[in-house]
């Protein structure tokens, strides 16, 4: 009697420990679906971000010549830089903000240095905060300086709409650096973050990559049109009630207080151990070569068209917009070949900066608007191929060396940008206005080609194990928090079905306890080939 008791309630014990077992499962399963659904709206957060702040650097395009024309004093700079109280009898002013030039001519007259200076000043501000951003981001995870990005950027955007004079633009653009320095480098660290597997994080940068083209090649002749015929404010308005929007939907989505899973996620590496990684290094390098025809180009070929082929206004507000189709083919391409031939990642950039460095050589030789199409055709699709084979890269690397926080090495990232697009504008006019046009697209075209093989260095990236890194020793020690089992529920697979409840009572126990075991003991190496 005694024994059938014990029996009986044995197995009512191991039936209540199933079922809490299976709910506990039920409840899992429940939390990954909303993780997952929510990281594909905190992509849309991030993609809407990186589109602004793109459109933003480059919608002021349209602005710049008439600016510069009225800061030398030109009577004949009529038009929404006029000064305002004049006799002008168009009376088009309407609602437009008139600028008026309050600094004395620049010496020599050299119009290609006064535009780079401002080009620059965004990247520049941008290169030296990254640093601080990266490391900060590591700290504090990745929503709360995304937040602070965002609002920096609705400030910035605000700024360029009501400003009256070169000084206030100048600082506008500066500002719009500092939140670029969060808001960029959060936002592509939040991605690689949430979508930790591939073939989806290289499609998820990607998308990123896509918006982040969209935005540059679109904003002049948005820019443009916008303010031909509803004035200067309008485009900078619509710009920064978007910008709001995103930073609320952000807000709700993951609100900077609601902090408490942070403090389960581990210390990210140094930034300056990350960056005498030699595969990040080589990696960084490619970033900023590949980038720098681009950066180089933007300021400078309007002016070049116009002297050499007698381009039209509407041809040199036109001349990056086709490009984006070849971009936005380069990313697909890219996604499809790594997610087939991920091994070939290396390859991919490699023939990416090949790509760029014969289109850059051919541009001087254009005579008219359709042939110069082509080769920055070129140089968008090549980029695209570098820019989407190695940001994945980028997240790998530090997944297989170091800790799996991406807050630093998406700085360093962004910090190669910086480096093109800081040096570039200034440079390039410098160099347009010595050697001439020809010979900097020469050497643009020279630095990548040579850049291509030193890609070899990440040929046997791909066959390296993942380091015994902080975060598997904190999933080692179970769970702490609902952070932690998904994301050790993702790493054991994202295909893998939950089993019910009723399959728990063979091995239930068993199964728990294989499900709160981290990495093997043979991956606590720190890394090596397979």
């Amino acid at each position: 009697m005694t024994e059938a008791g014990g029996a009986g309630r044995a197995r009512a014990a191991v039936a209540r420990l199933s079922e809490a077992v299976g709910e506990r499962r039920r409840r899992l399963g429940t939390a990954m679906g909303e993780a997952r659904r929510q990281r594909r709206l905190l992509l849309v957060v991030v993609c809407v971000a990186l589109l602004l702040d793109n459109m933003l650097y480059m919608v002021i395009v349209p602005i710049i010549p008439d600016y510069i024309a009225a800061m030398r004093g030109g009577g004949d700079a009529a038009g929404p830089f006029a000064p305002a109280g004049g006799n002008e009898s168009g009376g088009g002013g309407g609602n437009r903000s008139l600028l008026r030039p309050r600094y004395p001519p620049a010496a020599g007259g050299n119009e290609d240095v006064q535009i780079g200076v401002l080009f620059a000043s965004k990247a520049m501000l941008q290169l030296l905060v990254n640093p601080l951003s990266g490391t900060l981001i590591d700290r504090v995870g990745y929503e709360a300086p995304l937040l602070a990005g965002l609002a920096v950027m609705f400030l910035s955007t605000a700024t360029f709409a009501f400003a009256e004079n070169y000084a206030t633009l100048f600082a506008a653009r500066s500002l719009q650096g500092l939140g670029s320095a969060f808001a960029d480098t959060a936002g592509i660290a939040l991605i690689a973050d949430r979508y930790a597997e591939e073939p989806a994080r290289s499609r998820a940068l990607g998308t990123a990559l896509a918006c982040i083209s969209f935005g540059s090649l679109a904003a002049p002749p948005f820019g443009g049109i916008l303010y031909e015929f509803a004035g200067k404010r309008v485009p900078f308005l619509v710009l920064a009630c978007v910008c709001l929007l995103d930073g609320l939907l952000l807000l709700a989505l993951a609100p900077p207080c609601a902090a408490g899973a942070r403090a389960n996620m581990p210390v990210g590496t140094p930034i300056h151990r990350l960056m005498v990684d030699p595969y990040i290094a080589v990696v960084a390098g490619a970033l900023a070569t590949c980038n720098i025809p681009l950066a180089f180009l933007e300021p400078t070929i309007a002016n070049w068209m116009k002297e050499s082929m007698g381009a039209s206004e509407w041809e040199v507000g036109l001349t990056w917009l086709p490009a984006f189709f070849p971009h936005v083919l380069g990313v697909y391409v890219t996604v499809r070949l790594a997610a087939a031939y991920p091994h070939l990642q290396w390859f991919y950039g490699a023939l990416g900066m090949a790509v760029i460095g014969a289109s850059s050589c051919l541009v001087p030789a254009c005579r008219n608007f359709g042939q110069v199409i082509v080769p920055l055709c070129g140089i968008c699709f090549g980029i695209a191929l570098v820019d989407t084979a190695l940001l994945p890269t980028l997240a790998f690397l530090v997944d297989v060396r170091h800790v799996s926080v991406y807050g630093s090495v998406y700085a360093i990232a962004d910090i190669s940008y910086s480096v093109a697009y800081a040096l570039g504008p200034i440079v390039a006019g410098q160099i347009v206005h010595t050697m001439g046009f020809a010979q900097l697209n020469l050497g643009m075209g020279l630095a990548n080609v040579l850049y291509a093989p030193v890609l070899l260095f990440l040929k046997n990236v791909c066959q390296m194990k993942p380091s015994h890194s902080e975060r598997n020793i904190l999933l080692e020690e179970g769970p702490k928090g609902l952070y932690d089992t998904i994301k050790m529920e993702e790493r054991k697979g994202m295909g893998k079905t939950l089993r019910p409840a009723g399959e728990m009572e063979e091995n239930g126990m068993d199964s728990y306890r294989r499900d709160l075991t981290g990495v093997p003991e043979e991956d606590s190496s720190d890394y090596e080939y397979s």
